[in-house]
């Protein structure tokens, strides 16, 4: 597999000063999908967006595991309450002309 579109761990807890304890603990609470590739632990890039969004509620809010994944979770409900809302919205259009 190739690992062009992932970032070694290291580097990340070498960049945003945290421990690799900190990204397993992320792992094991479902927040992120930690890979494995010729024995080097990988995180995709795709994921560095969600992971710099929990590296500062963290480091600035001072916000532990747990408490990040409810702000995450609330945050997603939010986001689908929204887009719920827009539709509700468009449709009411349709009925108001």
């Amino acid at each position: 597999m190739s690992t062009e579109n992932f970032i070694a761990l290291d580097t990340l807890c070498i960049h945003y000063k945290v421990t690799l304890s900190f990204f397993y603990n992320l792992s094991d609470n479902g927040l992120i999908d930690i890979e494995e590739i010729a024995a080097t632990r990988y995180i995709h890039q795709d994921s560095l967006h969600e992971i710099e969004k929990i590296i500062r509620m963290h480091q600035d809010l001072d916000v532990n595991i747990e408490g990040i994944d409810v702000v995450l979770n609330l945050l997603k409900k939010i986001d689908a309450l929204k887009t719920e809302l827009h539709a509700v919205r468009n449709r009411l259009r349709l009925y108001e002309n």
